[in-house]
């Protein structure tokens, strides 16, 4: 029933084809390789595999945004070390629903709020001195290059790192700054003085 309700948010919200239901991860992960959509929606408590090991499984194949039940550190942070591109709780409303799907699908990461309230904000540190001393010197620099507008292409080929590993940096330091989405990164970056000009 859940995912019905879910099939009918995004179809009712325009510019978003549903092109399959599955219920399990056997059958999810057939669905992707045959339909081979833009953004799978996962959960993370699937009858027959953890949603853990389809999130890892879709890599390379199309992006996954995680909505689930669960929004304990632990699972957080397994999911975006697999390669979620993006985790929301099932107690976000409809249109959170919709806008993740599309931040999704345009490459970008997002966090639903109650994840930043659960793991996130309670853990950040009060600020020392200079800005974001949560973040450690490599993800400084990422969010410097974000804030510049440079894409995760542009930061991989930097830093020599694969576009998963950016991916995974660019969620991490959202997740500590408390950051929702790419663009209010940027803003909060830019607000603290990152961001200049090159």
């Amino acid at each position: 029933m859940y995912g019905e309700g879910v099939r009918a948010t995004l179809e009712g919200a325009g510019g978003i084809d549903v092109v399959a239901l599955a219920r399990t991860a056997a059958a999810g992960l057939e669905a992707v390789r045959a339909l081979q959509p833009e953004v799978a929606v996962v959960d993370i408590g699937l009858p027959d595999a953890s949603g853990l090991s389809v999130v890892a499984a879709l890599q390379g194949t199309c992006r996954v945004l995680v909505l689930t039940s669960s929004d304990d550190d632990a699972t957080v942070f397994a999911a975006l070390r697999a390669g979620a591109t993006g985790y929301l709780t099932k107690t976000a409303d409809a249109d959170d629903l919709v806008r993740a799907v599309r931040t999704v699908a345009s490459g970008d990461g997002v966090l639903s709020a109650a994840v930043l309230d659960r793991v996130v904000r309670p853990a950040t540190p009060r600020r020392r001195e200079g800005p974001f001393p949560e973040l450690t010197a490599r993800e400084h620099e990422i969010l410097e290059l974000v804030a510049h507008g440079h894409s995760n292409a542009y930061i991989a080929d930097r830093f020599v790192l694969s576009l998963k590993t950016v991916r995974n940096h660019v969620s991490a330091v959202m997740a500590k700054i408390g950051a929702g989405t790419r663009a209010e990164a940027v803003a909060m970056a830019r607000d603290a003085g990152l961001g200049g000009a090159d």
